[in-house]
C-alpha cells in the first residue's frame, strides 16, 4: 500500500490527495507533525516538509509537484497535466501561479498565519499579514472568474492539476471561512463543481481539534 506523510489543511498534501484520487490510487494517510522533527521522517524527507509519498515499490516521493508529476507520468488512468505541449505548460503556469503567487500572497498569511503559526509555535498571528491576505484574494478569485468564463476548467476544457492546485489552496482557506465566494460569482461556481467531485470528498470530512470549520464548507451547494 502507498503510504502519503501529510497535514490535512496542508494545501500541498492536499493537492497530492486529489491527484491521487483522481488517478483512482488507493493509499493510507498518515499525519506528521512536522514541528516535532522526527528522526524517522527526517530520513525519509531531511527537509521535514510534507508530503511525503512512499509508494508500494518503497520509492520516495518529495514535494508536491515532483509527487504528482511522477503519478501523472507512471499511472496513465486520467491525463492531469495535458496532450499537448502547449496544454502542458498552460498547466504547469498556473499551478506554479498558486503553489508560489497565491500562497505567498494569500495562503501563508491567512492559514500560515491563523493556523500554522498555533502548530510551530511560532507566536500571535501578524494582523497586517492577514488583512494582505483578505485584500489579495479578490484578485486571484477574480483571476479565477476570468479564466472559467473563457474556459470550462482553469487550464481547458478538461480538469488539470491547475484545478487540483487552486482548489486545493482555496480550501484550506475555505474551511477557516475566509473565501468571500458571494462577491467572486464564477469562481464560487468553478469551486462548487470541482468540490462535487468523489476526489474531494474525503477533504471535505477533515477535522482540525479546536477549530470550527466554516458552516458551508461540506456543502456541495454551498
Amino acid at each position: 500500500m502507498r503510504t502519503l506523510y501529510h497535514l490535512s489543511l496542508h494545501p500541498a498534501s492536499r493537492k497530492v490527495r486529489i491527484a491521487l484520487a483522481e488517478k483512482g490510487l488507493e493509499f493510507e494517510l498518515k499525519i506528521e507533525k512536522i514541528w516535532e522533527r522526527r528522526t524517522d521522517f527526517l530520513a525519509l524527507n531531511p527537509a521535514g516538509d510534507v508530503p511525503v509519498l512512499i509508494e508500494p515499490d518503497k520509492t520516495i516521493l518529495t514535494d508536491s509537484q515532483v509527487i504528482c508529476e511522477y503519478l501523472n507520468e507512471v499511472y496513465d488512468t486520467v491525463e492531469l497535466i495535458g496532450n499537448t505541449p502547449n496544454q502542458r505548460a498552460e498547466t504547469r503556469r498556473l499551478v506554479a501561479w498558486f503553489d508560489q503567487k497565491f500562497n505567498f500572497e494569500v495562503t501563508e498569511n491567512l492559514v500560515g498565519e491563523k493556523m500554522m503559526k498555533r502548530f510551530l509555535n511560532m507566536g500571535e498571528p501578524h494582523g497586517p499579514a492577514i488583512r494582505a491576505g483578505h485584500a489579495n484574494i479578490h484578485y486571484h478569485l477574480d483571476y479565477i472568474g476570468f479564466l472559467t468564463e473563457r474556459r470550462r476548467w482553469l487550464a481547458g476544457k478538461d480538469l488539470s492539476l491547475a484545478d487540483i492546485t487552486a482548489a486545493a489552496h482555496l480550501s484550506a482557506i475555505d474551511y477557516i471561512g475566509d473565501v468571500p465566494w458571494d462577491d467572486h460569482k464564477s469562481a464560487k461556481d468553478w469551486y462548487a463543481r470541482v468540490k462535487s467531485r468523489p476526489s474531494f470528498q474525503p477533504l471535505l470530512e477533515d477535522n482540525m481539534p479546536g477549530i470550527t470549520k466554516n458552516k458551508h464548507y461540506n456543502n456541495l451547494d454551498f
